[in-house]
């Protein structure tokens, strides 16, 4: 079963002319301000035009100077005029401290500006404390020779994230201008992601929307819940695919991208994830009674959520792609065990 979605592609005209120079010490350009742009601060008006700069990577090279207006060292909060001249250069990528490491990705997609990848279960995003190797960035590092450099550094650009233990299809930045390409579409929710779940409980309905903000729990600071003074808006659709006998396979479109989304919004309305040791306790392994299921559960040893599709508009070509990544063998093993027991009890 597949959500037929409307091609919603969006297009990202540059709002500045400019002229570059590129050498190996980096990449000198000047722009001249124009009448529309009138009236910005200096760091807004150089995240805004297409030299693929964050507004906290404009605020620094502004005050190191590497950025100037007419001619002269400005504050990144000054306001321009028409006909102003902002010039400097962007400093060459500088490589990454991390050290590339030969883990097994499958990779479902490679040019030169993306790399799109079926990241496994277990495996983190991106290192952190406690996690400093074995990260899907370590493994792009050794399998991707092309980086150009993301905010200058030599490194693949990550523009959304998986839990670990979720797996499933991710894009992939090569360079600066497909990392902030990417992240707009991110940002104005042109990304079109669909995942698979599988709940305890038969859901009632066959297609919904959950619309619950999303914060950091008042107690457990390292969980996330819709009970929060400070949550941030949070939309997921679901629809059924396949009910089990006390289970359900789920599609579901999430329309935000909150940290833990999926599994707070289903365990908020009373059909947590089977597995989920976080979000969906009552669907742990000791709550399940059938022995041959409660095995597969255990055997899996994660969350029962997949990322399976994901399209968007691609950076350089402007052409809408579509990448899936197919069921893994443990979710696919746990789903075989609850339709033979689904079969089973309607026999």
């Amino acid at each position: 079963m597949i959500w037929n979605f409307a091609d919603d592609a969006l297009r990202f005209m540059p709002k500045v002319k400019m002229t570059l120079n590129q050498t190996e010490k980096g990449k000198h350009f000047s722009i001249r301000v124009s009448v529309g742009d009138q009236g910005k601060r200096f760091d807004q008006f150089l995240s805004e035009s297409d030299l693929n700069l964050s507004r906290s990577q404009a605020k620094k090279l502004i005050e190191t100077e590497a950025i100037l207006l007419n001619q002269k060292p400005t504050k990144p909060s000054h306001h321009l005029k028409a006909g102003d001249l902002v010039s400097g250069t962007i400093p060459a990528a500088e490589p990454l401290s991390l050290e590339p490491e030969p883990l097994p990705v499958s990779i479902l997609f490679q040019d030169s500006s993306i790399i799109v990848v079926d990241k496994p279960a277990g495996m983190v995003v991106h290192p952190a404390a406690g996690n400093p190797s074995g990260t899907l960035v370590n493994a792009l590092l050794y399998h991707c020779t092309d980086l150009s450099g993301i905010n200058g550094v030599l490194r693949p650009g990550i523009v959304h994230r998986l839990d670990k233990d979720t797996s499933g299809v991710m894009v992939v930045a090569k360079g600066d201008e497909a990392y902030h390409h990417l992240s707009r579409q991110f940002k104005n929710r042109a990304i079109q992601k669909i995942y698979l779940a599988i709940t305890l409980g038969e859901i009632e309905g066959n297609e919904g929307m959950i619309e619950a903000a999303i914060g950091r729990h008042p107690n457990e600071r390292k969980r996330m819940s819709t009970h929060t003074r400070k949550g941030r808006a949070a939309i997921t659709r679901w629809k059924v695919v396949e009910r089990l006998n006390g289970f359900t396979l789920l599609e579901i479109l999430p329309q935000t991208g909150r940290t833990h989304q999926i599994r707070v919004h289903l365990s908020s309305i009373g059909y947590p994830i089977l597995g989920d040791p976080v979000y969906g306790r009552k669907s742990r392994y000791g709550s399940i009674q059938d022995p041959a299921l409660r095995k597969c559960v255990e055997r899996m040893g994660r969350q029962a959520l997949h990322a399976h599709r994901l399209g968007f508009v691609h950076p350089r070509t402007g052409e809408r792609v579509d990448f899936v990544a197919p069921m893994p063998k443990d979710f696919e093993e746990v789903l075989d065990c609850l339709k033979a027991r689904s079969e089973e009890f309607h026999k």
